[in-house]
């Protein structure tokens, strides 16, 4: 499998077990943190790129980034509002109503959710009438969750900010930590705060993308810098343990391409793990993600997507075709990055979210306008950056078949398809 000399792997080491002995996974080049869009000011200033290149230990299995940013950096204030998915929402809604049946949660029952961002989650505790407290590092966002009326700290969760919070509030019945676990370099301690914060009884439910699922259907633009590690649910186990917790429960979830929720509890209660959690590890050890060797032949994968999408780019130009795209988030930033793609070939992106308007995505540089500029223009193609948002986003735009437009899904391979039915087209 590709892998780097032995000086440059030999300088990093595993974040879970200490390991020096990495591999090289898949290297997308060098870009931008890809959530730091810039202004019109920013445009004329350096950018600093860095090494998009993970890694998988030859001892634990776990993939990882380099922590080449500072999370206080990227977080402190951050661009990704999650109520502004209308679909995302709604997920956490259903997740909090089965949580509340499986944790038996009640009035006096306390959930505290690490990265709560702003609120999308926890509000649906608060309506229905549970005590609620997030644990969110970037003031903006945060503020927008107590603006909903959700008690949030503004902090990075360790074991002393995990400690501190029950020690205000009490143990928490049920601690969540959806979509984060893959953001924190320090595994260790950010487990070992989870552990601080759950009652002796309570649990813990952990949702991050599946690594099994980024490697079959080709999401590599779900690697980005503020992701340091990508798990299987055999990592997600060793990890687990590594803070007091013990995996007892795993769902296969849909969200962001395909996740594993994992449902844990503290070690000393010594619950078994379920049929589920044998059934998922039995599948990763199937496609050889119990071994090293199992992790290679995906770059070659990832090469076959860019040229495929660019060619589609090129041609579209050469025949007068207009292309822009719709959402700009951190997955679309390591595409286009990968790729190459700039306004020559995507003249601008749409988003909903107001913060990115007026903005540039990093590196690529390709301006940011509210939705209704698809409108006005009335584009031929419109290329879908946030393509695990595909049934959402194909009925939002089913009016561009009004004209004539058709969208574009880049992954897991090229597809043209027709707004509003999904119905695929010839490219």
């Amino acid at each position: 499998m590709p892998t780097e000399t032995d000086a440059l792997d030999n300088k990093i080491i595993c974040r879970l077990c200490g390991s020096a002995d990495l591999a090289g996974f898949v290297d997308l080049g060098a870009t931008p943190p890809c959530e730091l869009f810039l202004t019109a000011e920013a445009l004329e200033a350096p950018e600093p790129t860095f090494p998009l290149h993970p890694r998988v230990c030859r001892s634990c299995l776990l993939v990882q980034l380099p922590p080449l940013i500072d999370p206080d950096e990227t977080f402190t204030e951050y661009a990704y509002f999650s109520s502004f998915s209308t679909s995302w929402v709604e997920h956490a809604r259903r997740f909090v109503t089965a949580a509340t049946e499986r944790a038996g949660l009640g009035p006096d029952s306390l959930v505290v959710e690490a990265a709560s961002n702003d609120g999308y989650l926890l509000q649906h505790v608060v309506a229905d009438g549970m005590r609620a407290v997030g644990v969110e590092p970037s003031a903006n966002v945060g503020a927008a969750a107590r603006e909903k009326g959700v008690p949030t700290i503004t902090a990075f969760l360790s074991p002393e900010t995990g400690a501190a919070v029950r020690e205000e509030h009490g143990p928490a019945a049920l601690v969540v930590a959806n979509n984060v676990y893959a953001h924190i370099p320090d595994v260790v301690g950010f487990t070992q705060g989870l552990r601080a914060m759950v009652a002796d009884d309570g649990w813990v439910s952990i949702e991050v993308q599946h690594l099994l699922t980024l490697m079959r259907l080709r999401q590599f633009d779900t690697i980005y810098h503020e992701h340091f590690q990508y798990y299987t649910l055999g990592t997600a186990q060793k990890a687990l343990r590594s803070g007091g917790l013990e995996l007892v429960d795993v769902e296969l979830v849909p969200t962001h391409g395909g996740s594993i929720r994992c449902w844990a509890r503290p070690a000393e209660l010594g619950t078994g793990a379920s049929q589920a959690v044998a059934d998922v590890l039995a599948e990763e050890a199937a496609a050889g993600l119990d071994t090293v060797e199992g992790h290679a032949g995906f770059a070659g994968e990832v090469s076959r997507i860019r040229n495929d999408l660019v060619r589609f780019l090129i041609e579209a130009a050469d025949a007068g075709k207009s292309v822009v795209g719709y959402g700009a988030p951190g997955k679309g930033n390591t595409l286009l990055n990968y790729c190459g793609i700039r306004p020559d070939l995507l003249a601008y992106t749409v988003d909903r979210n107001p913060y990115k308007h007026g903005r540039y995505t990093p590196g690529t540089r390709i301006p940011i306008h509210p939705p209704e500029r698809i409108d006005a223009d009335r584009p031929d193609y419109v290329l879908v950056l946030p393509w695990n948002l595909r049934e959402e986003i194909t009925a939002q735009l089913a009016h561009v078949a009004d004209w004539g437009g058709a969208l574009v899904y880049p992954i897991p391979s090229l597809q043209v398809v027709e707004p509003g039915s999904g119905k695929v087209l010839d490219p």
